[in-house]
């Protein structure tokens, strides 16, 4: 099929509702229900020959077929390993996810995020799936890929050694939706050994399809917090982090009992009143759990007595929850990183969350037509794809106190982390914003090279 061709059909699709989350796309052509039908005629367990229990499926090079950190490596079933397994114990928590020995705590804590908002969880992880029912061993999952939901369809073996899983499990040995959730997503990448290293704001996007940002902490602007408020307000997952100077680093536990290289989810900013004067707060989820915050408004500290019951009350304070809060000047001080996650207008139904307007756009570089380089190529910068946004209604709450209208710009590459097997990299990318002055005609502008880049929304 050629190129026009595809974007023709993408377009179709796109208008028919195809690739939502609602009517996602199967993946590599995998039916889950004509699978499940099929296993359940011929009474035998579902095999996954696109993602087969072999070394291949585990990695390349670090957990490649002659790496000693594969070796003893078994595929076994949960009902293998354990009496009664179940898909989900008491509903999806924090605790389900552990990590195991993969690099990929990027994509834990942004699991981690997904058991705050059980809307948002069931989109990633479709309901009505256990070890007891019509079981054929086939288990499916669904996400957000290059502007198109997938399907996808696995089998229940996992890797294993001495009788244990490898890679992420729950604290609940019987429980098994985070480890088969992670087995599903190394599949669309390729690989276990694929999720090494990463951020949080990959896996929300991945398991959302909203637009990512983030922030050095260091150079916080002054509106920050209001701009935390504001995406929490919208519905946004919001993460952050230490960054570690040395792998030495990894796991390293502060003076105050925060964890470096690990990610950790945000769930409320408020501003409360500490003797007087107001204060902001931040509120942070542990997916861990092991260690938490020691310093000024964790959970035994002084602060708390000189708080009014209803402000503890609005705040929802409880101690011993795995959630801890601290003042956001501490906060900007210990951590260096903050990344957001806004959600596209589908994701929530609640009516008391605000929606973004949403577009989404498909195209590519080509050398000798549409590559026209960075800035520093004056001649041919200007033959790079352009697009004109209007902007047209004002925010009705600004963060910054100033009039405007917030728009987010993301830019995203595809198949990064299938390449990593043929030691691809991600090639250097970009895009230039510009205000268009107040005496061009707007009706005058045209989308050059539009033909490359196809709207999908």
């Amino acid at each position: 099929m050629s190129n026009i061709a595809k974007v023709l059909s993408r377009r179709q699709d796109r208008g028919e509702g195809v690739g939502t989350n609602e009517n996602a796309v199967p993946f590599n052509k995998q039916d889950y229900e004509s699978l499940k039908r099929e296993c359940l005629a011929k009474r035998t367990l579902f095999c996954d020959p696109t993602f087969p229990a072999e070394s291949d499926s585990l990695g390349y090079n670090e957990l490649g077929r002659y790496s000693f950190k594969t070796k003893g490596v078994q595929w076994l079933r949960p009902k293998e390993l354990c009496s009664n397994p179940e898909f989900i114990v008491d509903g999806a928590k924090r605790t389900d996810i552990c990590q195991g020995a993969l690099g990929d705590c990027w994509l834990l804590a942004a699991i981690a995020s997904l058991t705050l908002d059980n809307e948002i969880l069931e989109r990633v992880v479709p309901p009505g799936q256990s070890f007891m029912e019509d079981y054929t061993g086939i288990f499916h999952f669904q996400f957000w890929q290059f502007g198109v939901w997938v399907d996808v369809v696995i089998d229940d073996r996992l890797p294993t050694r001495d009788g244990k899983l490898l890679f992420l499990h729950s604290a609940e040995g019987s429980e098994f939706w985070s480890a088969l959730l992670e087995k599903a997503y190394a599949k669309v990448t390729g690989s276990y050994e694929a999720l090494s290293g990463g951020t949080t704001t990959e896996g929300f996007e991945d398991f959302t399809g909203g637009i990512g940002e983030s922030y050095e902490l260091s150079k916080a602007p002054p509106f920050l917090f209001k701009l935390m408020q504001k995406a929490l307000t919208l519905g946004s997952l919001l993460g952050c982090s230490i960054d570690i100077s040395s792998s030495s680093e990894t796991e390293a536990v502060t003076s105050l009992k925060l964890v470096k290289g690990h990610a950790y989810s945000i769930t409320a900013a408020e501003e409360v009143h500490f003797k007087g004067n107001p204060v902001e707060l931040v509120r942070i989820r542990n997916p861990w759990g092991q260690v938490e915050w020691t310093g000024a408004w964790s959970d035994d500290s002084k602060e708390w007595d000189s708080i009014q019951p209803e402000e503890k009350a609005k705040l929802d304070y409880s101690a011993e929850d795995g959630e801890f809060w601290m003042a956001y000047t501490d906060f900007i001080q210990q951590f260096s990183k903050l990344e957001i996650c806004n959600l596209t207008p589908d994701t929530l139904s609640s009516e008391d969350v605000s929606r973004w307007n949403y577009s989404q756009f498909e195209g590519n570089w080509r050398v000798g037509s549409t590559a026209g380089g960075c800035r520093n190529n004056p001649a041919t910068f200007c033959s790079n794809p352009q697009f004109v946004i209007k902007l047209e209604d004002a925010d009705d709450d600004p963060y910054d106190g100033e009039d405007g209208c917030t728009f987010l710009l993301g830019l995203m590459q595809k198949d990064g982390r299938k390449d990593k097997r043929f030691g691809g990299d991600l090639n250097t990318i970009g895009f230039a914003i510009y205000k268009v002055p107040d005496e061009v005609c707007m009706s005058s502008i045209c989308f050059v090279h539009k033909s490359n880049w196809t709207p999908q929304m």
